[in-house]
Order: structure tokens, then sequence, then C-alpha cells
């Protein structure tokens, strides 16, 4: 079994979800009491988000760089960064590091492509929905991004900002969030492009396709772990 290096914290929230997802399905995978080898770096997320807010992102990118040079100093076999968001710096991270990354936005574009899906709406951080890095890896699959109204970014990253990263899941939020997903009917699928959403919706909430970017960076990390 390989050695799954994680950066996390990024929020906690959603770290909790990739180190309980990962360990239960390497159980499935495996039966017994097996669970997977994780080395685990969990940065306080309130530094990155107020380099975040600052535009300061190659400061972001040495925080996470230190973090990824600890893990391969460790000698994990490959690193997940536990947001979707911060892949924005992966770039920078990689002139550093030698150990592999695994992408989520390229995990979520061999997943659509799989299900046959071409036209996707995406939800996430208003860095990632305003940004082309993530768009960018969807369009090398051939995959057409959908992207929400300026009204629409500024509601959907309140949320994740203001209550999930702060473990707040509200009814009146997952209703607006359904509403967004409502006003764009022609998206074959819906992208969960944030690690915090899928605590918010799930499948049995929405009849649109929901496709949770943790989840599926979490089904690749056991896949290459156990290759």
């Amino acid at each position: 079994m390989k050695t799954i290096g994680i950066i996390g914290g990024m929020s906690f929230e959603s770290t909790l979800s990739y180190y309980q997802g990962i360990n239960e399905l390497a159980r499935e995978r495996l039966g017994g009491l097996n669970s997977a080898k994780i080395a685990l770096i969990s940065l306080n997320f309130e530094e990155i988000a107020t380099l975040q807010r600052e535009n300061k992102w190659e400061e972001s990118a040495k925080i996470l760089t230190q973090s990824a040079l600890k893990l391969e100093k460790i000698g994990v076999d490959f690193i997940l960064i536990a947001t979707n968001t911060m892949h924005k710096v992966l770039p920078l991270i990689t002139k550093q590091v030698k150990t592999p990354f695994v992408h989520i936005a390229e995990s979520l574009g061999e997943e659509l492509i799989n299900n046959n899906i071409k036209k996707i709406l995406l939800l996430g951080t208003k860095f990632t929905l305003n940004e082309s890095f993530y768009k960018d890896i969807l369009q090398k699959f051939n995959i057409e991004t959908i992207i929400p109204n300026k009204d629409e970014i500024e509601t959907i990253n309140s949320i994740i900002f203001d209550e999930l990263c702060k473990g707040k899941i509200l009814k009146s939020s997952k209703e607006k969030y359904l509403k967004i997903i409502e006003n764009h009917k022609d998206a074959e699928g819906v992208v969960l492009g944030c690690t915090e959403i899928g605590l918010l919706l799930k499948q049995e909430d929405c009849k649109t396709k929901l496709f949770d970017t943790t989840k599926i960076h979490i089904k690749k990390a056991v896949e290459l772990a156990l290759k």
C-alpha cells in the first residue's frame, strides 16, 4: 500500500471528510481492519483565507510548498491538496516538489468522461469560479463549464466561508444552492467544486447528477494507493 500525503485544514471541516472517506474506502476494498497509510499536515485556514482575500497567491503557495516538502521528506508516494481553490497555485508548488500530486480537477475530468457528461454547472468559491485555472483543466477533457452569474457567485461564496467552513449546515442555504442549480437547467451535471459543498448538498436533494469533488478525489487517491 502506498502512503498518501494530504495538505489539509482548508477547511478542517472538509479535511475530516477526506480522512474518514479515504480510510473507509480502503477498508471497504481490503476488508478486515485495513485502513489507509496517510501523512497529514493541517494548515491554519485563517492564514490562507487572509492571503486569498488579499490576492497574495505567491505567499500562500510558499506555505503549501513548505508543507509539501515536509511530506516529501517523510516519504509519501503522492500528495493531495484537500481543497479545490488552492490548486490555483499548484504550478508554483511543483517547481520545488518532486513528489507527484493528484490534481482534483483532473480526477473530476476523468469521472465526468466516464459518466458521459459534457456540460456542467460549476459551484465553488469566487476564486475558483472567476478565474480560469479550474475551467482550463476541464477544457482539456472537452467539458463545457457553466459559471453562475455574479450574484449567484456571491451567494455561493458567502455560504462556503461564513457557514460551511465553520461547520454550519443550514436548510435555508441548501435551498439557495438548489435554486441556483434550478436556474441552470441546461447543465448535464453539477460539480460541487469546493470540498465543503458536499457537507450541504446530497444527491437525494437534487434531480441533476451531482459530482462531489471531495469524493472523487478520495476515490482516485485510494485507487492509486492500492494499485
